[in-house]
């Protein structure tokens, strides 16, 4: 099976093109080309496919083999993948995924895609639609500033914040000394969240500068994630720490991101670059061990 492993900001996936190729078994793959040791090594697996109702449909796999419903770096992915190898020469594509159907706005270079605008849609903020459950957030339109239980004095404030999957965010004052190895599991099998939820650290900088780290549900912690960087710009806006409709610089370990909360339309706009790594095959006979 042919492959592409592609990133956005270090968030790295294995792409297999199913217009071409057919992915039995995707999440039994997902885990094994996610290894990094006995696979290829990435944060998933992303399969680009046909859709009846969009131009193109995305899957994506976490590193557990859990399926997710978005991924705004693998969609950047993906509108590079299609625009760069001529399946496509529309300048703004319609990306069908679990979490509806994503617009994605090409930038385009010398022929190649250089950077790509996702319309993430509105963040939906009531518990049930992230989903969490829990006695003190009966009666709550949104979870802002709430006070999240943890174990061995881990306690932290939270906002929650689907961006068509659910996010955690937490703001602490240094991202890089915070324990992210030990409280984002904490807070990703929460009792809070039925489903899982990613969990974001945020050191907010100025009102339009914020750096983040993350932990994602089934794959730990990854050097970018686009729609935890939309969740974090989101949280920020509902704690005062930030404006709508500001462009807002979100340093993550593997590069930046630029977010807005578009009033207007009530829908977060994600900005930010996709590049290939690389093209291999797969010894399908390897990856089923």
């Amino acid at each position: 099976m042919r492959f592409t492993k592609m990133h956005g900001c270090g968030n790295d996936y294995i792409y297999i093109n199913c217009f071409e190729e057919q992915a039995a078994d995707p999440e039994r793959l997902a885990v094994a080309v996610s290894d990094r040791h006995f696979g290829v090594g990435a944060d998933g697996l992303v399969l680009i496919c046909p859709s009846d109702t969009a131009d193109f449909k995305m899957r994506m796999f976490n590193a557990d083999g859990s399926e997710g419903k978005m991924c705004g770096n693998a969609a950047r992915c993906v509108a590079k993948y299609v625009y760069d190898f001529g399946m496509t020469q529309k300048d703004v594509i319609a990306l069908e995924t679990l979490a509806g159907i994503k617009r994605i706005q090409l930038h385009a270079k010398n022929g190649k895609m250089a950077a790509a605008t996702v319309d993430m849609g509105a963040p939906l903020l009531r518990p049930e639609e992230i989903p969490a459950r829990a006695e003190q957030l009966e009666g709550l339109t949104a979870i802002v500033g709430q006070h999240l239980g943890l174990p061995d004095d881990n306690d932290l404030d939270v906002t929650c914040v689907s961006m068509g999957n659910p996010h955690c965010v937490a703001f602490v004052e240094d991202t890089e000394a915070f324990p992210l190895e030990t409280v984002g599991p904490l807070i990703e099998r929460h009792a809070w969240f039925p489903e899982r939820v990613n969990a974001e650290f945020v050191r907010v900088i100025g009102r339009t500068e914020l750096q983040m780290r993350v932990w994602e549900r089934g794959s730990g912690e990854t050097w970018a994630c686009g729609t935890g960087a939309c969740a974090s710009a989101v949280a920020c806006v509902l704690n005062g720490r930030c404006d709508k409709d500001a462009d807002i610089t979100v340093h993550l370990r593997g590069g930046d991101l630029v977010i807005r909360w578009d009033s207007a339309r009530d829908t977060v706009l994600m900005t930010g670059p996709a590049a290939f790594v690389c093209r291999g095959e797969l010894l399908l006979e390897q990856a089923a061990r």
